[in-house]
């Protein structure tokens, strides 16, 4: 089922499932570009407690914050050139440390992503006030 949610909409449920995330989640976000993935995260972030501006880690590929109740990995593979690049993650430290890992662009990744607990897509919708949010 894909939900249509308004800007505000959308926001409200990325905080309601980062403060239902349990320690240790790794939730992955799918989608086009444009569609909303790193808007989400930003909320999640707020609902795991994190206090700064959560920005995009496309350049970075991994940010850290200080969530509510450790550190909240996020992750954008959408610059890797091919799967094996992640590998080079530290995927064990990033569970293990993590509170939540949130990932754009899990595809990117291949096989070397851990299976996660929860996949969503975006996806843009005839009205653009509007997204599309599908829980996978």
């Amino acid at each position: 089922m894909t939900l249509s949610l308004t800007q505000d909409e959308l926001d409200g449920q990325g905080v309601a499932l980062g403060r239902t995330l349990q320690p240790g989640e790794l939730v992955t976000f799918e989608g086009e570009l444009g569609a909303g993935k790193t808007t989400f995260i930003k909320a999640v972030a707020r609902g795991l407690g994190v206090t700064t501006p959560a920005t995009s880690p496309t350049y970075a590929l991994v940010h850290r914050y200080h969530g509510a109740r450790g550190p909240v990995f996020h992750l954008d593979c959408f610059r890797l050139r091919c799967p094996d690049e992640a590998a080079d993650l530290d995927w064990e430290g990033l569970i293990t440390e993590g509170d939540a890992i949130l990932i754009e662009w899990p595809e990117r990744a291949g096989v070397w992503i851990p299976t996660p607990t929860r996949r969503f897509r975006l996806h843009h919708l005839p009205d653009p006030e509007r997204r599309g949010l599908e829980l996978l």
